[in-house]
């Protein structure tokens, strides 16, 4: 299976003078776990994940100043669309990330997660469990 199979085409695209609690209300508005963070100054692409919103609102930093520019990771891993779904845990795993913009060229087209991957795997994997257990 691809990662064209798994990834959500919704991509929230904000951009970097977004405050955490702005790119918290559109995430949440689309149920997503992830923004990409478009700076269009100098072209590049990033990934504001709920994660960075809790850290910074946990540590008693306000969501109201702070900016996606300050908590976006920018040193991010990109997926095309052709990966396998097992190319992608592999590079979240070694990341330790889970969440991969997937690019088409140069243009994100959709995100992928740890949970996309596994609701690809898990009704595979569940029926190949059932039937052991039918069979045994």
């Amino acid at each position: 299976m691809l990662v064209r199979d798994a990834m959500s085409t919704v991509v929230l695209t904000i951009g970097p003078a977004h405050t955490l609690r702005q790119a918290a209300r559109l995430m949440a508005a689309r149920r997503i776990g992830a923004a990409v963070v478009l700076d269009s100054d100098t072209w590049g692409l990033g990934i504001l994940t709920e994660r960075d919103i809790l850290n910074a609102v946990g540590t008693g930093l306000d969501p109201d100043v702070e900016t996606a520019h300050d908590h976006t990771t920018t040193d991010v891993v990109f997926a095309t669309p052709e990966w396998t779904l097992e190319d992608a845990a592999s590079a979240m795993v070694h990341g330790g990330f889970r969440h991969l913009i997937v690019l088409d060229g140069r243009e994100p087209v959709g995100i992928v997660s740890v949970r996309d991957i596994i609701r690809c795997w898990a009704p595979a994997r569940a029926g190949a469990g059932a039937q052991g257990v039918l069979a045994g």
